[in-house]
């Protein structure tokens, strides 16, 4: 296998002179930090019909070696700071995954945003620390203590060599568990490195690398600001995707960007550790009979998930109301309670969705969706998991994924910086009907095309109700849905400067198409308030009215940020071919 610096800062597959001296140009542009010149690289190739594919693999290759920290913690003058996590890499994966759900016009958008994001995205520990600008240093960096300019930005964990395997794979990946665990950066790597050198296992290897992502989440948020809100399991997520998308054998860049990271502290593991005991005492046949007794092998979780019942209605909107309101004792034995009675693995975190979407939904303070909108992250990522791979310990996530969602309730219900009685005169209200929103006369009125005008209006405008008044008047209207979930994700899209506003919206639109719950809905719904809900940065239009412009294509009305509300160009594109019967959908 051969090292990063050997793959060389341009794939070696890219022959065409002109394309390399592009793609070089890009590479410039980007470690620059320079979004419009980075931008315009990118239009260039696009126009020079190189595929997207190809350009997202080169922005992934362009920023993998900055964009990880030495450690996601840290103390300044006593005071514990949570350094954040990678998002470049996560808008990779947003844009392989949103193409779909957008008019092909607009195919190119997502890796818009991709390349709009990653020259802000870099070396997030040095912006922290004041030393650099970018999306995380909008208020610590002083130009003035630079005179001669910026830090360029830092490489903190260089790439490796495979280290030699011991004994079997079994062994070999046992080893790696523990040495992430410890913490142990360069030594897990170089053992991933080396287990990945055994291709019958490869599978086995990714599916371990995502799982290790899913176990760090620690158990409480209130009064924290260090968390690790799952990104590990969105990086390694978006590592699979990217690789199986691009080809593993072109992916070593992909793998660099990811792996280091898995080990990189702190390390949280409580919340899995209480999944294990429930499952070991509750659910096994035999529960051990000490503390000290050895872990053995069984077939429960496979039995678990081969259970086909569905919650019933009751049962799922009872399950929704102890997460959101119960201590965990409540919900966590509700959840083996139904596990023991034969329901469905996957229809009990369908009820775990939808009681993340209620948070969502709850939600009004544009700084308060943080936590929110990483639990239903969570939710999706787990769902995606059960889906892509097998593994003997899947069941144990839904433990974990209820602890976070319920935790984000009490964050959002408790917290003073995320007060939900700053903006309501009741406690968070977990039934179904408190969410649907009164639809204005006016808009029952309207057709459905121009419900959905109104609707893109109001996610351009940051009009949190509107967006949702509108979606509950398309989803009574009757029609179709397809051309409601493209105008969704056409207002996810749009919006720039920050990933979330591509990873959230996007999560609960794959949750819509594939969910057991009656009460699917409620994820669109959710989309809407998010979309329009979230914070945004700068004017996050700019991208997209950019984009538009450099690839000739012709939008109208108006929209509006939310640092000013000063008009911003015609932005809103004509929804007529976003319904159904349209044939310039993307899929």
């Amino acid at each position: 296998m051969v090292s990063y610096e050997e793959v060389g800062p341009i794939a070696v597959s890219i022959t065409d002179p002109a394309a390399r001296m592009k793609y070089e140009n890009f590479r410039e542009n980007i470690l620059s930090r320079d979004q419009v010149a980075s931008l315009g690289a990118m239009h260039d190739l696009l126009k020079m019909e190189r595929p997207i594919k190809e350009i997202l693999s080169e922005t992934v290759r362009n920023h993998a070696p900055y964009t990880h920290v030495p450690y996601h913690q840290r103390i300044d003058e006593g005071i514990v700071r949570f350094v954040n996590n990678d998002h470049c890499l996560l808008s990779a994966s947003a844009t392989l995954r949103l193409e779909r759900y957008i008019p092909k016009k607009f195919a190119a958008l997502p890796i818009a945003q991709t390349v709009w994001y990653v020259p802000i995205g870099l070396d997030i520990w040095n912006q922290l620390k004041g030393r650099m600008p970018g999306h995380y240093s909008r208020q610590v960096y002083d130009p003035e203590k630079y005179p001669d300019g910026p830090l360029p930005p830092e490489v903190h964990w260089r790439d490796e060599e495979p280290g030699a395997i011991k004994g079997t794979f079994d062994d070999a990946l046992s080893e790696w568990l523990q040495l992430v665990e410890r913490g142990n950066v360069t030594a897990s790597y170089k053992q991933w490195l080396g287990m990945w050198e055994d291709r019958e296992n490869r599978t086995r290897l990714l599916a371990e690398t995502v799982f290790v992502g899913l176990i760090d989440v620690q158990d409480r948020l209130i009064f924290n600001r260090s968390f690790t809100t799952g990104h590990k399991s969105y990086r390694a997520r978006a590592a699979v995707e990217l690789g199986d998308s691009i080809g593993w054998e072109n992916a070593r860049h992909v793998i660099y960007a990811t792996i280091p990271d898995l080990a990189v502290g702190p390390r949280w593991y409580s919340a899995y550790e209480a999944a294990c005991q429930i499952m070991m005492y509750q659910l096994e046949d035999t529960a051990p009979k000490s503390s000290v007794s050895r872990t053995e092998k069984t077939d429960t979780d496979r039995r678990m998930f081969a259970q086909t019942q569905l919650l019933s209605d009751v049962e799922e909107e009872s399950l929704i109301d102890m997460i959101l309101h119960e201590e965990d004792t409540v919900f966590l034995g509700a959840i083996t309670m139904f596990l023991k009675a034969g329901r469905s693995v996957r229809s009990i975190l369908d009820a775990i969705q939808i009681a993340s979407a209620r948070i969502v939904l709850d939600v009004r303070d544009p700084n308060a969706f943080s936590m929110p909108q990483h639990g239903y992250e969570y939710t999706n990522t787990v769902a995606w998991f059960y889906d892509r791979f097998d593994h003997p310990h899947k069941t144990k996530l839904l433990y974990v994924a209820a602890t976070f969602v319920n935790q984000t309730a009490t964050l959002v219900r408790d917290m003073p910086d995320y007060n939900y009685e700053k903006h309501h005169s009741a406690p968070i209200d977990s039934s179904p009907q408190a969410h649907f929103v009164e639809t204005p006369q006016g808009l029952r009125n309207c057709s459905s095309i121009e419900i959905l005008r109104k609707l893109s209006q109001a996610m351009m405008n940051l009009d949190q109700d509107d967006s949702v008044a509108c979606t509950q008047a398309y989803l009574e209207s009757g029609a179709e849905r397809t051309s409601l979930i493209s105008t969704l994700a056409m207002g996810v899209a749009k919006q720039g400067n920050d990933p979330h506003n591509q990873e959230i919206g996007l999560c609960m639109l794959e949750d819509y198409e594939r969910t057991s719950s009656m009460k699917r809905e409620e994820l669109l719904l959710a989309c809407a308030r998010h979309t329009a809900g979230h914070q945004k940065y700068g004017n996050s239009l700019e991208l997209f009215g950019r984009h538009a412009n450099a690839m000739d294509i012709t939008v109208r009305a108006e929209g509006k940020t939310d640092k000013n509300k000063d008009e911003i160009e015609a932005l809103l594109d004509d929804v007529d071919y976003f319904f159904a019967d349209d044939n310039t959908l993307a899929s």
